[in-house]
């Protein structure tokens, strides 16, 4: 599955130079403290994260990961107030939109992600589908996210502007993770179940991913708009890889605690399920709350609204 990117990857390697502009060089040094250090505070505070269910939360590995990480960054932020040139001037928070938008984006990476992995393990260990089974169920939700991203966001946004659209699509995406919530551990329908919610959660996130990424981006001076799409997106892949470690935490308590009771271990499975599908919704609507409450109105001059369509990953 994963050698099937290599030759893409190739590919574009080889077109880069004959379809990509040349455009103009500039001198200067590249920031490599900064960026080992951010890249190891993240990557173990993700770590940390992920196997701390395993290890356990008080344990010495997690506290001493956590520790580092958190040692890490502060390194790294005390390196870009004294970088000549950082490598993330710490002053582009001061953009507006951008924090907010940061925090939208992680929490809507939070819910997401964890709503699409409990969802497969519904489909493959409760309903009994296979994998490949399970990948064409959730076929019809990955297709309406592409044509409603392509086809109808730029409309619902164009007139509803970016605030409003953000938060509505948080509200839809909350709207369909808590319908994932009535999923049956018997006699469960796809039909019934999954494909209706699956659709409004396609809507939801098509209403929701580029407006967040256009909040963030819109008031940031154009030589460092690029950066603020890195940030942005990076705060979507921290906040999916935490709130995925977190929520399967939670779900694996639950499902433990009925199993203990004597709960049928299906029953049980799928009670895990539905508090992990609980959990996520909770965070999608802490999303909306922020979105409503912090973000102000983006500057979209230039034509941003029509031009940009990005698809969100996972």
């Amino acid at each position: 599955m994963f050698l099937i990117n290599v030759p893409i990857g190739i590919a574009v390697l080889a077109l880069t130079r004959t379809l990509l502009p040349q455009g103009t060089r500039q001198k200067g040094r590249v920031d490599y403290l900064g960026a080992i250090s951010i890249t190891g505070a993240l990557i173990l505070l993700v770590y940390a994260i992920v196997t701390a269910n395993d290890a356990g939360w008080t344990s010495v590995q997690t506290v001493s990961l956590l520790l580092t990480s958190a040692a890490l960054l502060g390194t790294f932020t005390i390196i870009q107030k004294r970088n000549r040139e950082p490598l993330m001037p710490l002053r582009i928070f001061k953009t507006p939109n951008l924090l907010a938008s940061n925090i939208v984006m992680a929490l809507l990476g939070a819910a997401w992600i964890p709503m699409w992995f409990f969802l497969n393990l519904y489909l493959q260990q409760v309903q009994g589908y296979g994998a490949f089974e399970s990948g064409l169920a959730l076929l019809p939700m990955t297709a309406a996210i592409m044509v409603l991203m392509i086809g109808a966001s730029s409309r619902v946004i164009s007139r509803l502007g970016l605030k409003r659209s953000l938060v509505a699509g948080l509200g839809l995406l909350t709207l369909a993770i808590l319908m994932f919530v009535a999923t049956p551990y018997t006699k469960g329908s796809f039909a019934t179940h999954v494909f209706p919610a699956s659709l409004v959660a396609a809507g939801g996130m098509s209403l929701a991913y580029i407006p967040a990424l256009m909040s963030a981006v819109s008031h940031a001076r154009k030589e460092e708009s690029g950066l603020a799409s890195g940030i942005v997106n990076t705060s979507y892949q921290i906040g999916s890889a935490l709130g995925l470690a977190i929520i399967v935490a939670i779900a694996s308590a639950q499902t433990l605690l009925d199993e203990n009771s004597g709960i049928g271990s299906i029953e049980a499975l799928n009670n895990g399920f539905h508090l992990a599908f609980m959990t996520a919704a909770i965070v999608a609507a802490i999303a909306a709350i922020v979105a409503f409450l912090v973000i102000k109105k983006p500057n979209t001059s230039g034509g941003m609204e029509k031009d940009v369509v990005v698809a969100p990953t996972g």
